[in-house]
């Protein structure tokens, strides 16, 4: 007797985990690595109980996969078990390419290269260890399987990844809006024409999912504190990397350093390489703890910045409708040097002014079709009678402008 595998989720209960193929990914280094980075960054010095990691939610994203595999199948539609595992191997390892924090090291160590072009590159040597098992997995997250709603399902408009952060992060924030009906949306999926379609009556359920993306970007993804954490950690990886390019020795682990003193490039992450190396023994906890480290170091913004990251000592953000003027940010420079007897470039570091926006719906990137029982098709745009589709799509900026606490 095949004894079965259970993961108990917060969010979707008792998983399944579907076969020793699935149970092998889980288990790699490379998922493992996901439990050591959080899901929302630095959101949780807004939303404490935001502590779930990326692998809770590829295991949950895992599950919708499963869930909305067999729905299809269920609805007469042939998804073979090549196609399946392909599916939820590309779904579950479709994060691995994030460095600590998520998002925020993409814009201070590893620039040059996005966090997807790394999944991929991990999941191709991944793939070289597993004898070619992935490449299936491989062509349906880049889109080159034939089967296209096998990609949609993994990235769209409406992909399980979405469908599974949303609910996660709504329970762990406590913020309510994001809170959509997943189940009820699986089970109205459907395909036309091999495009992922939803029945008609599920039309509501999508009206509700646009709109809690919409609140959850500017409740909790783009929340002023949590972005003014997130530039405050830019800034102070940003200056322990200057120090690092000038010869400074800085305490952090081979990983991090490595970072601190290479801006590698695409090229330098492909084959056997040190970068991907390094990358992958990296997590929020390098970052933890050089902070902690870095604190009481002589260099006067390394160890404001640092310790004001360790004890929640946030920059202070401001956000506008119209960009901030370069007079203030003057004025505050020659503040904060008079301030920390510091050169005015070196309390550049202390502030902070950019822009956020945001792109909720195009149905040009990839739509959402309503399928009605005569056959014909509709965008969710054109079918919906309640969604103001223009508010819902217009692309929103905002100012801010953020600075140290004096």
């Amino acid at each position: 007797m095949i004894k079965r595998k259970i993961i108990n989720d917060p969010v979707f209960g008792f998983i399944t985990i579907p076969n020793d193929f699935v149970y092998a990914l889980i288990c790699h280094p490379n998922m493992q690595r996901l439990n050591r980075i959080r899901q929302l960054g630095l959101a949780p010095f807004v939303y404490p109980g935001a502590q779930h990691t990326r692998f809770h939610h590829s295991i949950g994203a895992m599950y919708l996969m499963d869930e909305a595999l067999k729905t299809l199948r269920e609805k007469g539609h042939t998804i073979t078990e090549e196609e399946q595992n392909g599916a939820l191997a590309a779904i579950l390892l479709h994060d691995i390419g994030h460095g600590p924090f998520s998002h925020v090291l993409e814009h201070a160590l590893v620039t040059n290269v996005h966090h997807e072009e790394l999944s991929l590159l991990m999941m191709e040597q991944m793939n070289r260890e597993c004898h070619g098992s992935l490449q299936t997995a491989i062509d349906i997250f880049t889109d080159r399987y034939p089967k296209g709603f096998l990609h949609q399902l993994v990235s769209g408009q409406l992909d399980v990844d979405r469908l599974d952060y949303l609910r996660r992060d709504s329970f762990f924030t406590g913020v309510s809006e994001g809170n959509i009906g997943s189940a009820r949306i699986i089970k109205m999926l459907d395909l036309k024409d091999e495009r992922l379609v939803v029945e008609s009556k599920g039309i509501y359920s999508i009206e509700n999912f646009l709109m809690s993306r919409r609140l959850m970007y500017w409740q909790v993804y783009l929340h002023k504190t949590a972005v003014a954490a997130e530039k405050m950690m830019i800034n102070t990886l940003r200056r322990a990397r200057h120090l690092s390019m000038e010869g400074e020795m800085l305490f952090a682990s081979p990983a991090l350093s490595y970072f601190l003193h290479n801006n590698p490039a695409l090229e330098d992450f492909k084959g056997e390489g040190e970068a991907l190396t390094h990358f992958m023994n990296l997590d929020d906890n390098d970052i933890w703890s050089a902070l902690k480290v870095w604190s009481t170091h002589p260099d006067t913004v390394l160890s404001v910045m640092s310790e004001a990251m360790v004890n929640r000592r946030l920059f202070r953000i401001e956000i506008s409708e119209q960009p901030f003027g370069e007079e203030r940010a003057e004025k505050l420079k020659k503040f904060f040097a008079e301030k920390y007897r510091i050169t005015e470039q070196e309390a550049a570091c202390f502030i902070s002014s950019d822009k956020l926006s945001t792109d909720m719906y195009s149905e040009k990137d990839d739509s959402i079709d309503i399928l009605y029982k005569d056959g014909t098709v509709k965008d969710i745009s054109r079918a919906s009678d309640m969604l103001n589709i223009e508010l819902l799509s217009k692309k929103v900026v905002k100012h801010y402008f953020a600075y140290l606490r004096s």
